[in-house]
């Protein structure tokens, strides 16, 4: 529990207004910070670490990086809430617009990254689209599975580029994304409105083990992750254990298949799952498995496959289709 003198005590600098301020408009890693504050990496570690300590922010280590977020925690909650009730002054205005625009040249620099990333692995990534039906046709098809219910707490495993916020995430209450590369967590967070505040949590993690509670989200993406696990059963049995109850597991990947160079030369550790395999292994997690659906590309056919967790009010199963 943290004491309204630790708090205020906290506040009492500008400094560190400014970082409240900042992480107010999107979660930043320290030395982002220092780059709109202009001030050395380790002078804002220590305005962080007072922060920290006082219970109003929470820190995140991701590879070589540390981000940062606001607190949720109950007893700060009333005190970042002042913010919105306070009028600022004339020059607590000038340096609030200042911060801001900063912190859009910090989103800018993370877009061209993110730009540049891309077109370095542009090659590699057309070759394996060019085998399958358009992405276009597969998210058009996802979004009509999921948009039947409301989406909740969205989880992304393997976020990747981000492709499943940016689809998703607007219609979500929360959304969490999880992926072991610092490097894509950093393009995804191109993918994030301008007021994302602390509706959207990325996170580094293995699919193949969670760092959620159980039952703590309602929807839970895979989009062409599963084929890289060593464990495909573990990295289902894993998401149906964060899923509550009557909550919904999409996954899109592929049908068996025997490129064989995509697991030389794209480490793919399955060349594509049949129906049987999966409705097994949702079968074994505790996930019925309610629709299937068919996009067949040039030489690689997609499948999406659609499971709810069991539990709750059971729903009658839809019929399972191949489109």
């Amino acid at each position: 529990m943290h004491t309204a003198l630790d708090i205020f005590r906290a506040l009492g600098d500008p400094t560190r207004l400014r970082i409240i301020h900042l992480l107010r408009a999107m979660e930043l890693a320290v030395g982002e910070i220092a780059q709109v504050v202009g001030q050395s990496q380790p002078r804002v570690s220590r305005h962080v670490r007072i922060l920290a300590e006082a219970g109003l922010v929470e820190r995140r280590k991701e590879g070589n990086w540390v981000f940062l977020r606001l607190s949720k925690g109950d007893d700060v909650a009333p005190f970042i809430a002042l913010f919105d009730r306070l009028t600022p002054s004339e020059s607590e205005t000038l340096w609030q617009a200042a911060d801001l625009a900063r912190l859009a040249a910090v989103r800018a620099d993370r877009a061209r990254a993110a730009e540049d990333y891309f077109a370095d692995h542009a090659e590699e990534w057309d070759a394996i689209r060019s085998l399958h039906v358009a992405e276009a046709d597969v998210e058009a098809a996802m979004t009509a599975l999921l948009e039947r219910e409301p989406i909740g707490h969205l989880l992304d495993i393997g976020t990747g580029t981000g492709r499943m916020i940016e689809l998703f995430g607007g219609a979500a209450q929360a959304v969490t994304a999880i992926d072991r590369s610092p490097d894509m967590l950093r393009l995804a967070r191109t993918k994030l409105p301008e007021d994302a505040r602390d509706k959207y949590a990325l996170l580094l993690g293995d699919f193949g083990a969670l760092p959620l509670e159980p039952g703590s989200v309602d929807t839970v993406v895979l989009h062409q992750v599963l084929h890289y696990a060593q464990a495909p059963e573990q990295v289902i049995g894993e998401a149906a254990r964060v899923t509550a109850a009557d909550g919904r597991v999409l996954i899109a990947d592929f049908a068996p298949h025997e490129r064989e160079e995509l697991r030389v030369r794209d480490q793919h550790a399955r060349l594509g799952f049949s129906d049987e395999q999966m409705e097994g292994w949702f079968a074994a997690a505790g996930l019925q498995l309610e629709r299937v659906e068919t996009l067949p590309g040039h030489e690689l056919t997609v499948q999406l496959w659609l499971g709810r967790r069991k539990g709750a009010p059971v729903r009658q199963q839809e019929g399972r289709i191949s489109a």
